[in-house]
């Protein structure tokens, strides 16, 4: 299964959840420990669920985007540079949490806040982001023995709770591998800081002992093929099984689409009607500016959660609208414990570096760097 669990709920951060190891670390302080992505993605699923009622300040998906600390030398260079180009700033840091720990230490992260337009020429964006998803293809032609890699730099900022203090911080920026079937039922993640230098293995069953069945919100390539591609019913599709989800209908299908836009490998005709679907969804806008989490800037369609006053941004590059990656910005009123959360922080950004198929698993395509 292809569940990205790389993203995070940084304002529900608790610190009895903090210390455990990768995967526990993401779920209830009491969870029993899970190395298998498509267990967390479950998980993540009764997160969400349980999200819709929750206080306006707490984040707007996903505990901790499951996987969401540590440098890694390319990651570094990376944030380096980002923090050159002026468009991210230390704001507070985090004090450090013990020899081999896996807790973040790094700064929060802030940007400018990017202006959004009315609306009005969204759908026209999303139809020439389309066209030119078509015109590339991608996507398609996987082999059953073959597998679907991704590699992207991710980062979130949460706040971290000790007693009475409570503190901003945010995950180094860092590398993440992952490899998946076309089936779903085998796979891989690299990723430091939550696995290991060699990482766990996505295969097997879950806790109850059974084989998981991909869905809309942790899908296979197989399942995606499965997809309709006519916009409207793809669109009344994620309503459907999204009822109930996140801070309502609207904000939960805009972010379902981004989860498969970013975190799996649609083939190109879903893809397209993914755009098109997303042009439907009242309250889409088109951000002036945005940069992803290796510093490409861009144009974003995003969607501001009036719960949470964050705006998750898609991020696109302005000649080619080729994706870039995602992030998720405060862009009104405070999140947090303490209100921390202030409108410019980034609590999440991904820039997806390569996404392709290979033929063995844990096989680093060269452009993966």
């Amino acid at each position: 299964m292809n569940a990205d669990l790389s993203r995070r709920h940084p304002a529900d951060r608790e610190e009895n959840s903090l210390p455990l190891p990768f995967a526990e670390r993401e779920l209830p302080a009491g969870r029993h420990q899970f190395h298998k992505e498509r267990l967390m993605a479950q998980i993540h699923e009764d997160l969400r669920a349980a999200d819709a009622t929750a206080s306006p300040v707490r984040g707007t998906r996903r505990g901790p985007f499951l996987n969401r600390a540590f440098l890694v030398p390319v990651a570094a260079f990376a944030l380096a540079g980002a923090l050159a180009a002026g468009f991210l700033t230390y704001v507070d840091r985090g004090a450090a949490d013990g020899t081999g720990s896996t807790l973040a230490t790094g700064p929060a992260m802030t940007t400018r806040i990017g202006a959004a337009d009315d609306g009005k020429g969204t759908p026209q964006l999303l139809d020439r982001i389309s066209l030119a998803a078509a015109s590339v293809g991608g996507g398609s032609k996987v082999r059953a023995d073959q597998f679907i890699y991704i590699g992207s730099k991710t980062a979130n900022t949460y706040v971290k709770s000790s007693g009475t203090k409570n503190t901003l911080v945010s995950e180094e920026l860092h590398m993440r591998h992952q490899w998946n079937s076309p089936d779903g039922r085998d796979g891989w993640l690299i990723e430091p800081g939550n696995t290991g230098p060699k990482g766990v293995t996505l295969a097997g069953k879950n806790e109850k002992g059974e084989t998981p069945t991909p869905y809309l919100n942790a899908p296979s390539y197989d399942y995606l093929a499965g997809l309709p591609t006519d916009p409207d019913v793809l669109l009344k599709k994620i309503y459907e099984e999204t009822r109930g989800m996140g801070h309502g209908p609207d904000q939960e299908a805009f972010t379902t689409i981004g989860d498969l836009l970013r975190s799996s490998y649609p083939p190109a005709e879903l893809t397209v009607a993914l755009y098109k679907a997303a042009a439907k969804i009242p309250g889409v806008v088109v951000v002036d500016d945005a940069v992803d989490a290796a510093g490409r800037h861009g144009l974003a369609v995003a969607r501001l959660d009036e719960q949470s006053g964050q705006r998750e941004e898609w991020i696109f590059d302005r000649q080619t609208l080729t994706y870039l990656g995602e992030r998720t910005v405060q862009v009104r009123g405070e999140a947090g414990e303490g209100g921390l959360i202030k409108p410019g922080t980034v609590v999440f950004t991904t820039a997806v570096m390569t996404r392709t198929v290979v033929d063995r698993m844990k096989e680093i395509p060269a452009s993966a760097g």
